[in-house]
């Protein structure tokens, strides 16, 4: 199934184990949203349960909070990703710090669902990447799947988490499929919701040069590992799968067997999450490293509309040329 269908389907069954979960967002009732990812669940489960909202962030992630400390799980939808800085000051001020204010004696579980990146010829305020401003920010967890798979486990790990969880939904790969398990039962333990939501994963196996991204890149990186492959360059692919925290262990490992890294993502590479990867990876794995890490991302600009978003996105040769950058030093 696709990576849409996916979703949807791990939210039916978080909602068929726990009438506690609710969902809010803009046109997610009977439409099923503009993605059509909770596409049935209003005629399902109805409107006290999947609630259409004003078209108030603010206001949406106000009421969770509000939800959450009532005992409720709510999984908000922020329409598009460019939508989501008015509910930016609820996030970061009160969702973000609540639990520590309070000493861990209140939980927030609250799951806001976001479509993000480019790739669709979306028009202005439709494609962002603002995954480094919320992981910057203490007590949120930002988790973005690449996968229909994974699409359809961590969206039921993000909402059985006792925190806060920015689960980051890659636009562009919405209608990409693969085999999906519906059948197994998904690890719901504090391990799931905890190591196993945020752990990396090895996307392919490789011995010359590492690349690591998450979400909308994966598949870009994949396809550049294939390339260089018929090249005689072996290129092992991390999918990253959670931006905060990040499994650096897996990193570290796969760097310290290749002595090299690439770090991919759409947003901008200046303060991006590349930065800290490379500064982290730089400290750790200093003897194991052969050449410097790179980054390949977004440029320092706002984004640019639909016409020019092939030349800021990473692309296959840009992703390739960074690969060929590293191997020559």
């Amino acid at each position: 199934m696709p990576l849409a269908r996916a979703i949807n389907a791990g939210l039916r069954t978080a909602m068929e184990n726990d009438d506690k979960v609710v969902l809010m967002g803009e046109d997610i009732g009977p439409l099923g949203g503009v993605f059509r990812v909770t596409d049935g669940l209003h005629k399902d489960f109805g409107p006290d349960r999947v609630v259409d909202t004003p078209l108030a962030e603010s206001g949406i992630v106000g009421t969770a909070i509000g939800l959450a400390l009532a005992g409720y799980r709510p999984v908000c939808e922020i329409q598009f990703d460019g939508f989501i800085f008015p509910g930016f000051d609820q996030i970061t001020t009160q969702l973000a710090k609540l639990t520590y204010r309070s000493l861990g004696d209140l939980s927030m579980p609250v799951v806001i669902r976001v479509p993000y990146g480019g790739g669709i010829g979306a028009i202005e305020h439709h494609s962002e990447s603002p995954e480094a401003l919320f992981a910057h920010t203490a007590g949120l967890r930002i988790v973005s799947p690449a996968t229909a798979a994974d699409g359809f486990t961590m969206i039921q790990q993000a909402i059985a988490s006792p925190d806060p969880v920015l689960f980051l939904e890659p636009k562009s790969r919405y209608w990409d499929k693969a085999e999906v398990d519906v059948e197994t039962p998904v690890d719901l333990s504090e391990a799931g919701f905890t190591t196993g939501l945020h752990a990396a994963r090895t996307a392919r196996a490789g011995n010359d040069v590492t690349l690591v991204g998450y979400g909308p890149t994966v598949k870009t990186m994949l396809a550049a590992a294939e390339v260089a492959a018929g090249e005689g360059t072996s290129i092992e692919v991390i999918d990253l799968r959670s931006v905060s925290p990040v499994d650096f262990d897996a990193i570290a490992a796969s760097v310290e067997r290749t002595g090299r890294l690439v770090v991919v993502h759409e947003a901008p590479t200046f303060f991006g999450p590349g930065a800290e990867i490379a500064a982290r990876i730089s400290e750790r794995c200093f003897y194991s490293l052969e050449a410097p890490v790179l980054r390949v991302g977004g440029y320092h600009m706002p984004y640019p509309t639909a016409k020019h978003e092939e030349d800021y996105l990473p692309n296959l040769d840009r992703v390739l040329d960074a690969v060929d950058r590293s191997l020559a030093h």
